[in-house]
Formats: structure tokens, sequence, C-alpha cells
């Protein structure tokens, strides 16, 4: 199995080929209506293993880091994953999920829950991949 340091091909991971993650730059109540957070996801470091892989990196929006996330993938099949992280703001943390494959060039996936600000958050997360270790993600708050 190849391993990517990509975020979009596991969502927020490294190993398929796929990674995920997600930061969240401004505030935003998970009680309002909705709002719509983009940044890029920047993997600094991966590893993987027979079973999974994992990454962590930074989120930054025009330049400017808004924090970091953390992503762990467990191989549900050959070249399939299921992936967990989080991302964390000075505002709070967001939890999400998402299932991806080794070939995907995006993912998408739900915004499970958070802190701070992000209490009780509920959305999607995407992402689409821009190099081997960036991601263009967007994150909708529900």
């Amino acid at each position: 199995m190849k391993v990517r340091t990509s975020i979009v091909a596991a969502g927020a991971a490294v190993v398929l080929g796929t990674t995920g993650a997600l930061v969240v730059p401004a505030v935003a109540s998970a009680h309002s209506a909705s709002t719509t957070i983009k940044f890029i996801a920047t993997t600094t470091a991966s590893s993987s293993s027979k079973t999974g892989f994992q990454m962590t990196g930074t989120e930054t929006q025009s330049g400017k880091r808004l924090g970091w996330f953390v992503l762990s993938c467990q191989f549900t099949a050959p070249k399939t994953a299921s992936c967990g992280g989080a991302g964390s703001t000075a505002q709070g943390m967001l939890y999400f999920k998402f299932s991806t494959t080794a070939t995907a060039k995006t993912f998408s996936g739900t915004v499970t829950g958070g802190t701070g600000a992000f209490s009780g958050a509920k959305g999607t997360i995407s992402g689409k991949t821009i190099t081997s270790k960036k991601e263009a993600i967007t994150v909708v708050i529900k």
C-alpha cells in the first residue's frame, strides 16, 4: 500500500493516499443557522502500519495559522479506511469522521461535535487534494 500525506484521499490521513483535516478559523455558534469555514490543511507528520495510519498538521487561512489537526484511520478493507479526527483553534475543537479509498482525490464526512464555541456542533466536512501534503478543506456547521 502506498503512503500519501494528502489529507483529501483519506480525509484530514496519509497511507491509502488519503487524509482529512479540520480546523475552524472563525467562531461559529453551533446553534446559529449555518457557518462555512474554508482553510488549507498541511500535513506535518504521519505514520502508518498494517492496520491504519495517522497524521498531524496545521490549518491556515490566507497564510495565517488557525490551528492544528490530528487524524487517525483504520483499514476496513485492503484499499478502504474509516477515519476520525479533530481540529483545534483558539475558539475550541471540532470532531469529524469520514471513509475514504486509496484512489480518492476528494473526501466528505460529518462533523460530530466539538468544544468551546463549537460545543454540540453538527455539520459536514469535505476536502480536495492540492498537493501530496496539502488539502483544501470546507467545513459547514449547521
